[in-house]
């Protein structure tokens, strides 16, 4: 048997050798083949990369066994059946052939991929017919929720859940709702549904009745569906309108939240609605009796009245005294000063006052109130307190072109005109002369109490210098000068004791024929003094006159005849008589001098 055994083995490499012929488990070539075709025909036939349904055969915690019908069963992890907790042995389950065999030779299926697959061709059908269907709320996100639809995690956003604004996602998650497919990517693979979207149909038809049936004045029900600074919108049932903040309430209203509260009922009544009835304005307030049709009838001007200050501005405050009955005080209602200031230098919203009725107007709801009323009025009694010629102490408050404000007391000013400033200075504008807050010595030197005017004086407080000046500077005195400015053709010429004079140019002649300059220093001749105006006109030239020229002048100042020897003989007799004549106020000038100079 070794000698037959190493001839067969020898005959291994011989070419004639017929290998299919070799059977090694006893069947032949034949009977193999036989055998093959039997079992290929029990089982199924599976492509990769399709669905295909399987029995559940063996369910472990952590395992799923699939039997498709094919030589090896799937093996699925359980995690893709949590969805279905009633998975049980024998039930038919779609899976998804991956690999028919792996480097392992097992088969490779998925039943989430499946579902998936599955998923999509049944989400793009429902989006083309628009059926609905129903889906579980998974959880919430960024914007809206997260719903589980065939499998497929789709996107629900907060403003597809209703047709009102939804403040808790909370309360959807966990429930099953009804939906509408509305918008597939297909490149990212997202899904977006709608649950508003079932309900607008339904809405839209309600609308529609809704609109139709809309009057003016008409009262319905409805519900707070959105608070904002400006205004309450109100759900109607379908068709939202707006009630204006100032339509809540006859009285002020800060802010919409102090009356109401979101998704409470309250009866509305219709005010206006434009063509197309998309706008609808609504008014709470009007359902009440306005509060000015029950004040008090027995209520009259001069009146005390008690309320809340709800309003400041500038130029006054609202003061509520019943609730949607207000009165304005005006800011020059709340104090006897004329010095005019803002209300918040008085009050303060919040603030309980009493105050009185000035005006009361029922058909127009309108009403002025005053404080100052309650307080006394410094006009009464004002001649005793300030009389004609008596001298006080003011404070500068502000100033005119035509003169001075000076305030006496609170509410009481008076007016010290531009001509009342200075004998001698010729005041421009009275800045020139003070400043606001300067305290001033003031004379009074008439009361208008009906107008309540007072006209003060400050330069009466000195003897008029110009009683004086009359005899100094009489015409045909000589006096020097020196030329300070050039002005309109005439020149300003500084004279003793502060004085200024104004020498035409026809006047400035020098003896030479030339005309005088500024800063030169002349005898100037008076030729004319208006003591009311405190003007004085001079003439170079009459000083250096001929003697004919010279000697009427001289008459006029000595009421002689003068020298006729020569002009300075005329000159001198004019100065004699000039000494005469101020030799009786030298004392005074003297002192007034003095006085001026201090004040310099």
């Amino acid at each position: 048997m070794a000698k037959s055994t190493k001839k067969e083995i020898a005959s291994f490499g011989s070419a004639d050798f017929d290998w299919e012929a070799l059977s090694l488990d006893g069947y032949t070539q034949i009977e193999r083949s036989e055998m093959s075709d039997k079992y290929e025909k029990t089982l199924t036939s599976i492509n990769e990369k399709e669905v295909i349904q399987g029995v559940v055969e063996v369910i472990t915690k952590k395992e799923v066994i699939i039997n498709i019908g094919y030589k090896s069963e799937g093996v699925i992890p359980a995690n893709e059946f949590r969805y279905n907790p009633d998975l049980k042995v024998g039930d038919t389950v779609d899976v998804y052939v991956e690999t028919q065999e792996d480097k392992t030779g097992q088969l490779v299926v998925s039943h989430k991929t499946a579902r998936m697959h599955s998923a999509w061709i049944r989400v793009n059908e429902v989006l083309r017919t628009g059926e609905i269907i129903t889906g579980f709320v998974k959880c919430r996100t960024k914007g809206g929720l997260i719903v589980d639809v065939f499998g497929i995690e789709a996107f629900l956003p907060g403003s597809q859940i209703d047709v009102k604004p939804i403040r808790d996602y909370d309360i959807y998650v966990g429930k099953n709702m009804e939906f509408k497919v509305v918008k597939i990517n297909e490149e990212f693979r997202n899904v977006v549904v709608s649950h508003k979207a079932l309900i607008e149909a339904e809405i839209e038809e309600q609308k529609k009745q809704i609109i139709s049936g809309l009057e003016k004045g008409q009262v319905l029900e409805g519900i707070v569906k959105n608070i904002t600074t400006y205004g309450v919108f109100i759900d109607l049932g379908g068709v939202d309108g707006l009630i204006h903040i100032t339509d809540l309430s006859w009285g002020r209203v800060n802010h919409p939240e102090e009356l109401l509260e979101l998704d409470s009922k309250i009866n509305v009544v219709i005010l206006d609605f434009d063509d197309d009835k998309k706008r609808i304005a609504l008014g709470l307030k009007q359902l009440q009796p306005h509060p000015w049709d029950s004040l008090d009838t027995n209520l009259n001007v001069g009146d005390k009245v008690s309320g809340k200050v709800v309003v400041l501005a500038d130029y006054g405050a609202f003061v509520e005294i019943a609730a949607g009955v207000e009165g304005l005080i005006h800011v020059s209602e709340m104090s006897w000063s004329q010095h005019l200031r803002s209300a918040q230098d008085f009050l303060k919203v919040g603030d309980t006052v009493e105050s009185v009725i000035l005006t009361l107007d029922r058909d127009e709801r309108k009403m002025s109130l005053g404080i100052k009323q309650l307080m006394p009025d410094p006009w009464n009694g004002i001649e005793d307190r300030y009389p004609v010629e008596s001298k006080h102490n003011a404070k500068v408050r502000n100033f005119t072109n035509f003169g001075v404000f000076v305030e006496l007391e609170e509410g009481v000013d008076g007016l010290i005109h531009i001509s009342d400033l200075s004998w001698q200075k010729k005041v421009k504008h009275p800045s020139e002369f003070c400043k606001v807050g300067d305290m001033m010595d003031v004379v009074v030197l008439e009361i208008d109490r009906d107008n309540r005017r007072i006209s003060l004086g400050h330069k009466q407080l000195e003897e008029n210098p110009w009683d004086v000046f009359e005899g100094t500077f009489a015409e045909g005195t000589i006096h020097q000068g020196t030329i300070t400015e050039m002005k309109d053709k005439s020149g300003i010429v500084a004279l003793p004791y502060g004085v200024e004079g104004i020498c035409p140019s026809k006047h400035l002649k020098k003896a030479d024929g030339t005309n005088a300059n500024v800063e030169e220093v002349l005898d100037f001749v008076v030729i004319e003094f208006n003591k009311e105006s405190r003007k004085i006109v001079l003439s170079h030239a009459r000083s250096h006159e001929s003697e004919k020229d010279a000697t009427p002048t001289a008459k006029t100042v000595k009421g002689k005849k003068p020298a006729t020897n020569s002009t300075d003989d005329a000159v001198s007799a004019i100065n004699k008589g000039n000494e005469k004549s101020t030799l009786g106020d030298l004392d005074a000038l003297a002192g007034l001098k003095e006085k001026m100079d201090k004040e310099k």
